[in-house]
Parts: C-alpha cells; sequence; structure tokens
C-alpha cells in the first residue's frame, strides 16, 4: 500500500504533520505586547474563609436533633448510625428543603423505604430503630443512599443509643 499525494485527505494529513513539526521545530519568539495582569490584585479563587473544622463525634438522637440547619447551624443527618455533615446540600436539607425533615434526626428508615413522612422518623427520646422489619430490597435502597452520602458530604461521627454516651 503506496502513500498516494494524490488523494486529498492524503495531501492534508501530509500538510498538517508538515505544519505541526514546523511548529515545533521552529517555536514563534513573539514577545506579548502586554504584561498579563490577571493575578496582580491576588489570586480570586481563595476562599474569604477556611471552612468550621469538623471532629469526628459519637451523637446520640437527642445530641443530633439541635443541628437540623434552622439559625445557620450545621446540617446533620444519621442512616444506620453513621453522622453525615450534610451543610453543604442546605437547600435540600436545611429548613424549606424537600429532605428538611430528615435534618437533625435518624433517617434510616426514611431513606430506606422512600418516604418523607413523620412517622418514618423514630421520637428522640425512643430508642434507635432496629430496622427488623426491612425487606433486602429497603436495605438495599439505604445502603445506595449511604454511598452517595458517603462520596458527597462529610462523614462526621456515629449516631449510638441516648444513654450509651
Amino acid at each position: 500500500m503506496a502513500f498516494d499525494l494524490g488523494n486529498p485527505v492524503n495531501t492534508a494529513l501530509l500538510l498538517y504533520i508538515l505544519y505541526s513539526i514546523q511548529r515545533i521545530v521552529f517555536p514563534s519568539g513573539s514577545v506579548p505586547k502586554t504584561a498579563p495582569n490577571e493575578f496582580k490584585n491576588g489570586y480570586t479563587w481563595m476562599p474569604k474563609a477556611h471552612p468550621p473544622t469538623l471532629l469526628y463525634k459519637t451523637y446520640t438522637p437527642k445530641t443530633l436533633a439541635p443541628f437540623n440547619g434552622e439559625n445557620g447551624q450545621r446540617i446533620l443527618l444519621a442512616i444506620r448510625g453513621v453522622v453525615y455533615d450534610m451543610t453543604a446540600g442546605r437547600n435540600f436539607y436545611g429548613p424549606n428543603g424537600m429532605y428538611a425533615n430528615f435534618a437533625g434526626r435518624d433517617a434510616s428508615r426514611g431513606m430506606a423505604k422512600q418516604s418523607f413522612d413523620e412517622e418514618m422518623l423514630t421520637p428522640i427520646d425512643q430508642p434507635l430503630d432496629k430496622l427488623d422489619d426491612l425487606t433486602p430490597e429497603e436495605i438495599e435502597n439505604m445502603r445506595g443512599w449511604m454511598d452517595h452520602f458517603s462520596s458527597k458530604y462529610i462523614i462526621c461521627g456515629k449516631l449510638v443509643e441516648n444513654d450509651a454516651v
């Protein structure tokens, strides 16, 4: 199979290769007429303040409840004993968000059953929900939410019984 310069595709390819080699071997020596000034006043991508440091803590339903996003508070929720900092998702989990009822609570049953109803939440003065009556599909659904939250939000603690701390 021979290289045929009569074929327009081969001719265009040869010209492109020669042009590319010329640009590499003989780079442009021209100097810009003005100096770049985008960093003259400092970097603009720097955050105004460092985000607050999160410590891994042990929470109970009672100590988790205040973290519901009201009054600018952090937003925490728990699934199967793992506490996630959902503050970055304030539009979803904060006050008036579509998942606001899960903020500051154990959301295991609600996430497993895909339900936002208040009866899916265990009262904070009751023992943690053991989730014994969930079907394998509901448990898998809950695990899917945990995987999603683990990749998107910070794990900041564990949830234990009220009398365990």
